[in-house]
């Protein structure tokens, strides 16, 4: 039977409304789970990756008036046999706006094939004046380069943070403060990819961009409630150890939201101008952002405290006494 934490917090001068987080920790648990189990089974409703990790043909054109892409799309797909990505734009030098035609293959199309597809766009609209741009066709093993290291980038990262925290937070067992960040930053990257998926957006270079921004972002409120742990683990001794992350966290909450909130809004601003103006390539960017800000603030107050209490309360610590004891050093 489980000890409830004694009402410590009375003998000490807190400026802040505590809540009790670790009251909730099996919600959190729960809730952290859930959107993990979404997120990964979101897979299995198939993964859109972008031409650049597996390899095709990318045919720009210029045009006139207006073109349906999706009645482009549906007439290239069936005369090549496979899917084909469809990109409207407007271009910069001339009045004339821009189609780009995605195609994955091994081998990409041949300048044959190519001239069938332009016939066949053409012969849908023959007053759009279509002109070919570019032609370009992309190896999929640059992508996969690319790919490889941005993972072997972000392992890396993971146990650097490991080390970095196990270190300069000693007394309040670094080590498992270190998994337990890593435990949260790798939740939040997994319920990213998730969102990105359902969102009908590629894993494509911008999706590797927002896993290295969250990978130093969103690990950042975690540290500096470690620091407050710390700190009030001298100025609060003998206090419970769910009671000190209660009190700690609610120290470090309206500075979080403060944070989370004014990043949050900077990308919701910048996806609604890219909504405004269609531009698909900063969606892509922007909303998997939100998305990580608002896991990575949650995993932070929420999960990864939490988490450490339940840790802690494992090896059998349930004081602050008896933590100051695991790290105290003999004279």
């Amino acid at each position: 039977m489980s000890k409830k934490p004694t009402n410590n917090a009375k003998h000490y001068d807190v400026d802040v409304k505590v809540h009790n987080f670790c009251g909730k920790s099996k919600l959190f648990f729960l809730l952290s789970l859930v959107l993990i189990a979404i997120s990964l089974l979101s897979t299995f409703t198939g993964v859109d990756i972008a031409l650049e990790f597996k390899g095709g043909t990318i045919i720009t054109y210029s045009y006139v008036g207006d073109i349906d892409a999706a009645s482009v799309e549906d007439a290239v797909s069936e005369l090549i046999g496979s899917s084909v990505r469809v990109q409207q734009g407007d271009s910069l030098d001339s009045n004339t706006k821009t189609l780009s035609l995605s195609f994955s293959s091994n081998e990409g199309l041949t300048a044959e094939r190519q001239a069938e597809v332009t016939d066949t766009i053409a012969a849908l609209y023959p007053d759009s004046e279509l002109e070919v741009l570019d032609s370009n066709d992309v190896d999929a093993t640059s992508g996969t380069e690319f790919f490889t290291k941005c993972i072997v980038a972000a392992i890396f990262a993971a146990l650097i943070l490991i080390v970095y925290i196990a270190l300069r937070f000693k007394q309040i067992s670094g080590w498992s403060a270190g998994v337990c960040a890593v435990l949260g930053l790798v939740s939040t990257l997994i319920v990213t990819y998730g969102s990105v998926v359902l969102m009908g957006f590629e894993i494509d270079s911008s999706f590797m961009a927002v896993i290295l921004t969250l990978l130093g972002y969103a690990v950042n409120d975690t540290i500096v409630i470690y620091d407050r742990i710390r700190e009030n683990q001298t100025l609060m001794p003998g206090m419970a150890i769910e009671e000190l992350v209660n009190i700690s966290s609610s120290q470090s909450l309206t500075r979080t939201l403060r944070t989370s909130i004014t990043t949050f809004a900077s990308m919701l601003v910048v996806t609604i101008v890219a909504l405004v103006m269609g531009l698909d390539s900063i969606l892509s960017f922007s909303m998997p952002m939100m998305v990580g800000i608002a896991m990575g603030t949650y995993n932070s107050i929420c999960f990864v405290p939490s988490f450490w209490v339940w840790w802690q309360k494992k090896r059998g610590i349930d004081t602050l006494k008896s933590v100051k004891k695991s790290t105290k050093v003999k004279a």
